[in-house]
């Protein structure tokens, strides 16, 4: 009975969520593929994009590099480095130039102290010790019958959802800053701003499907936790 009750759990609760997130990665993947098909106007590159929207930000002192991979852009603060995938710095598509803006516009958060990216590099350290021990504690207090471990398992496991949480208004805001100096400063042309928000909005819902599947594994070890504190 309690296993079916675990299985009920995962039905109700986390496929809904873990078909949301195949969904959003789809929607990501076919969004920047359409639009890596279309050269941008200007001509610019993603790396010469990035550039210009650091210095319309008025910030100069962030590096731009190549990486390898697909979708594997990021901005990283303790090397203060913007780094974009082979499929969007050298590349002249709005989708190369939306994803390379939106990363320059994390560098432009970083510069300016903006308040959750703060927050969620202070908390980095804590959740990923709560992360990796997460599930090990949870498994572990099920076998032994401890009620106690499972807690203490679904409590690091929260914190890693507060990350998650955190870094939504991040990842937003990024976006918001960088289609607003697109617009502004005419780097993308007013026919092609939908194209690129279609890019960015795609890439920040695979970050709410994230989150909706942490919740909903955490409101089912919640429910695990309670069935067998019952027991």
């Amino acid at each position: 009975m309690y296993a079916y009750g675990m299985d009920m759990n995962y039905i109700i609760l986390v496929m809904p969520a873990i078909i949301f997130s195949l969904w959003a990665q789809h929607m990501v993947k076919s969004n920047f593929k359409r639009y890596s098909k279309i050269r941008s106007a200007n001509g610019l590159t993603g790396a010469a994009a990035a550039q210009e929207v650091l210095r319309k930000g008025g910030v100069s002192n962030v590096r731009i590099e190549s990486v390898s991979g697909s979708l594997s852009d990021h901005f990283d603060p303790r090397d203060n480095v913007i780094r974009l995938s082979e499929s969007v710095y050298d590349k002249q598509s709005i989708a190369a130039v939306g994803v390379a803006a939106h990363e320059a516009g994390h560098a432009l958060q970083y510069a300016n102290g903006y308040a959750p990216m703060k927050l969620r590099a202070a908390i980095i350290p804590v959740t990923s010790f709560g992360s990796k021990l997460a599930m090990p504690l949870v498994i572990l207090g099920l076998v032994l019958g401890y009620v106690g471990l499972i807690n203490l398992g679904i409590l690091f496991f929260a914190l890693a959802v507060l990350f998650q949480l955190v870094t939504l208004p991040v990842e937003f805001n990024a976006s918001m800053r960088a289609v607003r100096i697109l617009d502004e400063y005419g780097l993308l042309k007013q026919d092609e701003m939908p194209g690129a928000k279609k890019v960015l909005r795609a890439a920040a819902m695979t970050y709410v499907a994230a989150l909706a599947v942490s919740l909903a594994q955490l409101l089912r070890l919640i429910a695990m936790s309670q069935r067998r504190g019952r027991r």
